[in-house]
């Protein structure tokens, strides 16, 4: 049996990954946030799905639950996942049924896949990593800790993505090269060369 779990942001990504645990067949509990919008509450009523208050009050009340952390901004995953971890919340690694994983991939735990996302072979991830709809990612690629890659980006083969970077929606990063941690691709960028640290990029090719 799939276990239960509780998605951590009640706006669009957070239902994103409501979407994603559902289809993958676990039970929601509901969704907890800090400074959940009238509109955001809105759209979960709708759906059913219970709002449940801020995480420090839910994870304190109820240790050991099984969470994912439905939030876009990879330094806002880093924080956030920092402060459940204290409270002993146990982070899940969701994958869409419509997303595909090849062959000696290695998900570490918190990782979200959407829909149409494909990884390729030996692809590796680390804790509370994003692969956005209809991405790509290439053989042997590296996604570190709170990295999000956008939907329809399109990452080669052999490259490295520093914890807390993010690659933006329709971003393409080529063969071999290495985003540095903090690091920032642009959306619809080409990245022809290794990013630096904390760097944002953007443009074709990017700069």
């Amino acid at each position: 049996m799939t276990p239960s779990l509780v998605v951590v942001g009640a706006g669009g990504m957070g239902r994103e990954a409501l979407d994603v645990a559902l289809a993958s067949g676990h039970r929601a509990v509901g969704v907890v946030a800090d400074g959940a919008s009238s509109l955001d509450l809105d759209r979960l009523a709708r759906r059913g799905i219970p709002f449940l208050g801020s995480p420090s009050d839910w994870f304190t009340a109820n240790p050991g639950q099984a969470y994912v952390i439905g939030i876009g901004a990879p330094e806002a995953r880093r924080r956030l996942d920092a402060q459940v971890t204290a409270l002993g919340a146990t982070p899940l690694t969701i994958v869409h049924p419509d997303a595909t994983v090849g062959s000696d991939c290695r998900l570490g735990p918190g990782t979200v896949v959407c829909a149409g996302a494909r990884l390729s072979t030996n692809v590796n991830t680390g804790r509370h990593a994003h692969v956005g709809a209809n991405a790509a990612v290439g053989h042997d690629t590296v996604i570190d800790d709170w990295t999000s890659v956008n939907p329809g980006a399109v990452v080669s083969g052999n490259v490295s993505l520093g914890h807390t970077s993010l690659v933006g929606a329709g971003a393409t990063v080529l063969p071999r090269l290495t985003l540095g941690p903090e690091s920032t691709v642009g959306a619809a960028a080409c990245v022809v060369g290794d990013v630096d640290r904390a760097t944002t990029v953007k443009g074709v090719p990017a700069r």
